[in-house]
C-alpha cells in the first residue's frame, strides 16, 4: 500500500471503530434497559424491526442525500442524528419513542456506513483493497463487541450508558471530518432483483432470507432472552460477544472446507448444527450459566458462519462483473429477514418464554439444512477448479453494499488518479457551495 494513502485510511477506520463501538453498545443497551422496565416482548422485538427497515431504506435513499448536500456534510448530519437520537432515548424511557426513533437510526446508520466504506473503495487499489476490506470487517466487529462489553461497567438503569453512545457518535465524526482523502465518487445504488438473485442460486436466496431471521431475531432479542432467563447484564454482554465471536473464528475453516466439497453440504451441516442447539436451548432450557454460554457459543458459530458460504455459493455462479450486484441484492434480503425475525419472535417468546426465541432461529436452520440437501440433487455443484476462492463476509446490515465493491473477488477497480490529493481543495470547496 502506498504512503500517502495510510494516513486518510486510518483516519475512516478510527472514525468507524467509534461508530460501531456506539452502535455495540446502544443496540444492546435499549433491549436491557426496556426489559428491565418491563416492556412487552413484542415491543422488543420491533425496535429491531424499526432499525432493520430504517437501514433497508438507507441503502436506498441515502445516495439521494448524499448527492443533495456532498459527503461531508452528509455524515456530519448522518451521524449527528444518531448521536442525538441516542441521548433522547436515554431521555425519553419510552417504548413507542423507542420504536420509531431506532428507524431514525437504522436509515442514518446506513448513511453513515455507506460514506465510509465509499471512502475507502476511493483510496482502494486492487493491491490494497484486501488488506483494506479485511481490516473493515475486523473493525467492525471488534467495534460492535467493544460496545457490548461496556455494559458490565455501568448502570444501565441511568443515563450514564446513553450518554457514553452520545460522546462515541461525536468522535467517530472527528476523523472523518479532518481528513484530506478526496471527496468519494457517488454511492453506489443497489436494485433488487429477486428473480435475477433466485434464479442464480436458490439456496443462497432462500437460505440469506432464513439466515437473516435467525440473526435478527437473536441479535435484537438475544439480550431480551438474557435477561427474562435470570442472567446479569454482564453475563448477558458476555453472550451476546461470545456468539459473535464463536462465529467469527469458524468462518475461515468452514469457508476452507467449502472450497473443497459442495457449498450446499456445509450449509446443511451449520445449519443442522445451529438448529440443534437452537433445540437443545428451547427443549431443555439449561440454567447453568456456563452450559447456557456454551451452547450459544455453539449456536453462534454455526449461524454466523451460513451467510458467508452462502454469498459465496452465489458467487460461485456469477461473474466478477456481477458480484457487487449479487451480493448487494443477497445484502439486502438479508435486511428484509432481519425485519421479519424480531417481528415474530417477539410474540412467540410472549407465548413460549424466552427459550421459545430459539424455536425461531430452529426452523428457520431447519428449513436451510433440508432446502441445501434438496437443492443439491437437482443442480450440479460448480467444480472446484472453477470456484471462487472463500473469503470473510461480515454477516448483518451493518455493512452496506457500498462495502462490497471492496472485495478482492469484485472487479477490478479504476487505478486512482495520481493528483487526487491535488484536487482536494477544490473539491471541497465545490461541495462547501450552497446548494
Amino acid at each position: 500500500m502506498r504512503k500517502n494513502l495510510l494516513l486518510p485510511i486510518a483516519a475512516l477506520l478510527l472514525g468507524t471503530l467509534f461508530l460501531f463501538l456506539g452502535n455495540g453498545l446502544h443496540s444492546l443497551l435499549l433491549p436491557v434497559r426496556g426489559t428491565a422496565e418491563g416492556y412487552p416482548t413484542v415491543v422488543l422485538g420491533l425496535l429491531g424491526t424499526s432499525w432493520a427497515s430504517g437501514f433497508v431504506l438507507g441503502c436506498f435513499f441515502a445516495p439521494n442525500v448524499v448527492k443533495r448536500i456532498g459527503h461531508v456534510r452528509a455524515f456530519s448530519v448522518f451521524t449527528a442524528l444518531i448521536a442525538i437520537i441516542a441521548l433522547m432515548t436515554g431521555v425519553m424511557v419510552d417504548p413507542v419513542s423507542w420504536v420509531v426513533l431506532r428507524a431514525v437510526t437504522g436509515f442514518s446508520t446506513a448513511g453513515t456506513s455507506m460514506i465510509i466504506e465509499s471512502w475507502l473503495n476511493e483510496r482502494a487499489t486492487n493491491e490494497s483493497r484486501g488488506v483494506i476490506f479485511s481490516l473493515y470487517i475486523a473493525i467492525t466487529l471488534v467495534g460492535v463487541v467493544g460496545g457490548q462489553m461496556m455494559i458490565p461497567f455501568g448502570e444501565t438503569s441511568t443515563t450514564f450508558f446513553f450518554m457514553i453512545c452520545g460522546i462515541l457518535y461525536c468522535v467517530a465524526m472527528l476523523p472523518t471530518l479532518l481528513s484530506k482523502a478526496a471527496t468519494p465518487q457517488p454511492l453506489q445504488q443497489v436494485r433488487l432483483d429477486l428473480r435475477g438473485l433466485y434464479r442464480n442460486s436458490p439456496v443462497s436466496f432462500l437460505g440469506i432470507l432464513l439466515v437473516g431471521i435467525a440473526n435478527g431475531a437473536f441479535g435484537t432479542l438475544g439480550a431480551v432472552f438474557g435477561r427474562q432467563a435470570g442472567l446479569s447484564d454482564s453475563t448477558v454482554a458476555m453472550m451476546m460477544s461470545v456468539a459473535i465471536f464463536s462465529g467469527a473464528v469458524m468462518q475461515l475453516p468452514a469457508g476452507r472446507i467449502s472450497d473443497r466439497v459442495d457449498r450446499r453440504y456445509v450449509l446443511a451441516v451449520l445449519a443442522g448444527v445451529g438448529a440443534l442447539a437452537g433445540l437443545l436451548l428451547f427443549l431443555f432450557e439449561p440454567g447453568q450459566v456456563w452450559i447456557v454460554l456454551t451452547m450459544i457459543a455453539i449456536y453462534g458459530a454455526a449461524a454466523n458462519a451460513l451467510y458467508p458460504i452462502a454469498v459465496s455459493h452465489a458467487n460461485d455462479f456469477a461473474t466478477a462483473e456481477d458480484f457487487v450486484k449479487v451480493s448487494g441484492g443477497l445484502l439486502l434480503l438479508y435486511g428484509i429477514g432481519t425485519i421479519i425475525g424480531p417481528t415474530i419472535g417477539g410474540p412467540v417468546m410472549t407465548a413460549a418464554g424466552p427459550y421459545g426465541l430459539f424455536m425461531i432461529t430452529a426452523a428457520a436452520h431447519m428449513l436451510i439444512s433440508a432446502y441445501a440437501i434438496v437443492r443439491s440433487r437437482r443442480r450440479a455443484p460448480v467444480p472446484v477448479a472453477e470456484r471462487e476462492t472463500f473469503s470473510p463476509v461480515n454477516a448483518g446490515t451493518a455493512t452496506t453494499p457500498e462495502s462490497l465493491q471492496l472485495s478482492p473477488r469484485a472487479a477490478p477497480l479504476d487505478e486512482p488518479q495520481e493528483d487526487a490529493d491535488c484536487m482536494v481543495e477544490d473539491q471541497e470547496e465545490k461541495e462547501n457551495e450552497p446548494v
